[in-house]
Formats: structure tokens, C-alpha cells, sequence
């Protein structure tokens, strides 16, 4: 009964939550109009990207996710900014955070109906609940106090629904500067451990279990066991504060894989993706005895961070989101530009400089955030270097062979 309840307990705000538009001050209002490859599109009456196609790949029916963006679009709820359908105030009808963790609940008492009658359709269900729950909270921003109850229903659902599906989550304590850092674990089913591994560096607007779809349909047919470290300022990582060493936390982790007995610490691999490029390949020239190789995925390492007009032309949403990880409680474009330039790996001396191990990148058609000149950066840096680019459309089959392209580059690096 308490887990039935838990997200009755979590969501009973005792103030008026502010609503999550408002949590970065901004100056400058110019949006930019974008369709990302990973990120979604942008739509003039929407403040949040809309990412129909990635929440397909996650496990989301369409047709749901539809009915949820109608239900937000019809509300009459008063809204932050009325040309904005996903800025309702409070957790009530039409608050983004609102229908997307009612969403949630749905599938979480579908799942606790049939725990017992059909364990594996649980499963699932609690892997579907804990996908809108993390939809819920995206983007993430810090202080945002109703999208981090949603995270924590998110994790839990995801740590439920490993219970059931045929995989191993194992929640592992690493001990770094300022304490205890949280990792999950994935474990194939198959074969026998320690497992060669997978250290992913995720986005800045994911959670771990957002990339559970790149766990089971690639690595873990191959063996591959996949270790997920939130990047700091997000999710486990929240109490930490992203500086221009974003692998600070990694390289504490990467240092104890030895003592972890479910990895084979002399295989492993960083897979960095958007963002978390920039920890994988910091790692890669960092920690080179430690990895076997570096894979990024869109990777966003060098041209955002001192192009000024790639930074304009990314939406006010994901401008807010790296102004809030960067504890940047007011922004303009001019004073985000002036602090990302310190996060180019180029600007720091590493890329460009010839890495000691093999690096591979995927490239997306188009891509906005990661333009091709950031893949071929990356593997022209390695003597060993391999570049897959990726096709706009039709996206998701074109990322799944590029998804395949990759995990069959990592396995050989990785026998």
C-alpha cells in the first residue's frame, strides 16, 4: 500500500510551486525555431522541446503522448505566459509536470495490479511509468521542486521494473570529493561476469533510465554490461556543481571500477552522449590506461561552447537549462557565452592534441547542437579513429543503424 501511495505523498505541495519557465531569469527573449535529431523541435507556443520520436524510442505510444500534450494545450489554468501552452501554474490540470506524472500513475497501478498475475507485463508497465516520469521532470531545471519529486518516482519505477525484466540493476555507491555518488548498473542477462562495460556520460537532460532502450537492444546482446554516472548538477549528481572539468566525478568512478566485481575493469569503454562527450573524451586523454576506447553520440565538445551563433540558435529552453547547471539563477546569451567558452576541449589543449586511444563519433544530419566539424575534431584527434554519420530522416530507423553502427564498434574494442 505504501507504494501505491508514495506519489500521493510526494505530490501534495503545501506553497505555489514556482512554475519551471520562471526558474532562470532571462533578459533576452529571442527564441530560435530548431528540429534536433536527439532533442526533438521546437514549437512556437510550447517553452519545452517536443520530442515525439525519442519518446517513441523510449517506450512511449504516441497516440498517449499525444492525448497528454492535449490535455496541457486545452487547459484553462492561468499560465506564466499565456502564449506558452506548457507554463499552467500549480500542480493542477494542464502543469506539464502535472499530466505527464499523472500519465505515470496509470501505468504505475497497472504494474502493481500485475505483479503477481504476470510479472514480466509488470515489469514493462513500471518501465513505462517510469519513462513519463522522467518526461515529467525534463528539463530538469535545479529548484524545481515538483520536477524533482518526479525524478524520484522516476528512479524508482525504473529500479521496480528491473525486478521483473530479464536484466540485472545493481545501485552501486562510489565514494568521491563531497561524498557518496549513486550509479546504476546494468547487467546482461546472458553470459557470465565480470562484464566488459560501458561507462556512459549522459546528456544534460536525461535520466539514467532514459537510456535504458540503448542498453537492452545494443550492449546487452553483446554481453555488455552499461554503467550509468549522472553528469554533475543532475539527477544523482544534483549536490554537485558542473565546472569546466566535467569529468571530475567519472575519473573518481573510472578509478574504482576495480573494485566493482560485476566489471571487468580492463574493459571498458566511455560513451559519451551530447554533453557527456565532453567527460568521454576528457577521460580519453585523462584516463587512457583505464579505457579500451572513447564513442560519442552527437557530441557537443568544442563549436556551442565558443560559437556564438550556434548558442543563439539553440531554444531559450536549452539556453535555461545550462545556465541552470551552471548555478546561473539570471542569464543573458552574453554572459553564457563569456562562461561556456571555458568548456571547449579544444580551447582546454586536449582536442587537437593526439589522443593515445581509439575514439569513434556519431554524426547527425543537420545537427544544430553538434555539427559535423565536431565528430571529425574528435576522430582526427586518434590515430584509431571512426565516423559514422546519420541521416535526418526517417530518424528512427537511421538511428538505430548508427546505434548499431556504434555498439558493434564498441564490442570490438571491448574483446
Amino acid at each position: 500500500m505504501q507504494k501505491a501511495n508514495l506519489s500521493e505523498v510526494l505530490f501534495k505541495p503545501s506553497f505555489k510551486h514556482p512554475e519551471t519557465s520562471t526558474l532562470v531569469k532571462r533578459i533576452e527573449q529571442t527564441n530560435a525555431s530548431i528540429q534536433s535529431s536527439l532533442e526533438g523541435e521546437t514549437q512556437s507556443n510550447w517553452y519545452r522541446m517536443i520530442n515525439r520520436a525519442i519518446w517513441s524510442w523510449r517506450g512511449i505510444d504516441p497516440i498517449e503522448a499525444e492525448e497528454v500534450l492535449a490535455r496541457i494545450a486545452a487547459s484553462p489554468n492561468e499560465r506564466t505566459d499565456e502564449g506558452l501552452l506548457d507554463t499552467v501554474v500549480g500542480y493542477r490540470g494542464g502543469n506539464w509536470i502535472y499530466e505527464w506524472a499523472k500519465e505515470g500513475m496509470i501505468w504505475q497501478k497497472k504494474a502493481l495490479d500485475l505483479a503477481c498475475e504476470d510479472p514480466l507485463t509488470a515489469g514493462n508497465y513500471w518501465l513505462k511509468a517510469s519513462h513519463f516520469y522522467s518526461v515529467a521532470s525534463y528539463p530538469h531545471l535545479r529548484g524545481d521542486q515538483l520536477a524533482e519529486q518526479a525524478e524520484l518516482l522516476a528512479d524508482r519505477a525504473y529500479k521496480e521494473a528491473a525486478n521483473y525484466l530479464p536484466f540485472e540493476l545493481k545501485s552501486i555507491d562510489f565514494k568521491v570529493e563531497g561524498g557518496n555518488l549513486t550509479g546504476f548498473l546494468h547487467i546482461p542477462s546472458e553470459g557470465k561476469g565480470p562484464h566488459p562495460t560501458v561507462l556512459l556520460c549522459g546528456g544534460l537532460d536525461n535520466l539514467q533510465n532514459d537510456y535504458y532502450p540503448l542498453f537492452v537492444n545494443y550492449l546487452a546482446p553483446k554481453g555488455i554490461a552499461m554503467l550509468c554516472i549522472d553528469l554533475p548538477s543532475l539527477g544523482f549528481s544534483s549536490r554537485w556543481t558542473l565546472t569546466e572539468d566535467t569529468s571530475l566525478l567519472h575519473q573518481q568512478v573510472l578509478n574504482q571500477l576495480d573494485q566493482v566485481p560485476w566489471i571487468d575493469h580492463q574493459r571498458v569503454v566511455a560513451l559519451g552522449i551530447r554533453f557527456g562527450a565532453n567527460v568521454a573524451v576528457r577521460l580519453g586523454y585523462l584516463e587512457s590506461r583505464r579505457l579500451r576506447g572513447v564513442a560519442c553520440l552527437g557530441p557537443i565538445v568544442h563549436d556551442l561552447f565558443v560559437n556564438k551563433e550556434s548558442q543563439l540558435r539553440t531554444p531559450i529552453v536549452y539556453r535555461d537549462m545550462i545556465a541552470s547547471r551552471l548555478k546561473m539563477d539570471s542569464a543573458t546569451d552574453n554572459l553564457l557565452h563569456t562562461e561556456l567558452s571555458r568548456y571547449s576541449l579544444k580551447t582546454q589543449g586536449l582536442l587537437g592534441r593526439r589522443c593515445p586511444i581509439p575514439m569513434c563519433s556519431v554524426s547527425f544530419e543537420k545537427d544544430v547542437f553538434s555539427p559535423l566539424s565536431e565528430s571529425k575534431l574528435i576522430v582526427s584527434s586518434t590515430g584509431d579513429g571512426k565516423l559514422i554519420s546519420v541521416a535526418s530522416t526517417p530518424l528512427l530507423n537511421n538511428l538505430n543503424s548508427g546505434l548499431t553502427q556504434l555498439s558493434e564498434w564498441i564490442n570490438q574494442k571491448l574483446c
